[in-house]
């Protein structure tokens, strides 16, 4: 039985993760119960594969249980922290799936959940905002390849055997984009540090 008079459900995001830091079992369902679909949501956007976006989630809830001690509310809410936590790990757990490359037409979702989805504001702070920003006004196919190269891990060889292009279209498009970027970046960077 509870031995809280109140439920769950009612305490603040903070207070829930205390509980799972102390093991309180009631706090830990409470928790979990509070931001599964969250985590489930972040994880199978990036992963493209519920029962990998599964292993996804139940490995975040393990990682907040045991670094629930150093959450530092200053540098942003639970929401935020645990849905990095999840998008990073399923980041990580497509990078070492890479012998299974991504199909051409689900690469354009995954365009548009770096740039569409609830997630983009959870998921990062100002800066990565803007990167996603850059990354959605470069050309589609340049995007392509560098989502391509950057978050999946693959080669140029493995690009351009996969988008049916030249080794060297390949690489011209990954370096292309790159220098777009950083231009991009490096402009939205000087206009909006200093008042000119």
């Amino acid at each position: 039985m509870s031995s809280f008079p109140f439920s769950a459900g009612r305490l603040s995001d903070e207070a829930l993760l205390s509980g799972l830091a102390a093991g309180d079992p009631e706090l830990t369902v409470g928790f979990v119960r509070r931001f599964q679909h969250r985590v489930f949501g972040v994880a199978v956007a990036v992963t493209r594969d519920p029962q990998l976006a599964e292993d996804v989630a139940q490995q975040t809830f393990e990682r907040a249980w045991r670094h629930a001690q150093i959450y530092d509310s200053r540098r942003g809410s639970v929401t935020t922290w645990l849905t990095t936590i999840a998008h990073n790990l399923a980041i990580d757990t497509v990078r070492s799936r890479r012998a299974e490359p991504v199909a051409p037409e689900d690469l354009d979702a995954v365009l548009d959940v770096v740039t569409e989805t609830p997630e983009q504001h959870a998921l990062a702070d100002e800066a990565s905002t803007r990167l996603r920003e850059a990354v959605a006004r470069l050309p589609r196919e340049q995007g392509r390849a560098l989502v391509m190269a950057g978050i999946y891990g693959m080669s140029a060889q493995q690009i351009a055997d996969r988008e049916h292009i030249p080794l060297g279209t390949a690489k011209t498009r990954i370096r292309t984009a790159m220098g777009k970027l950083r231009t991009m970046l490096q402009s939205e960077w000087r206009g909006g540090g200093h008042a000119q």
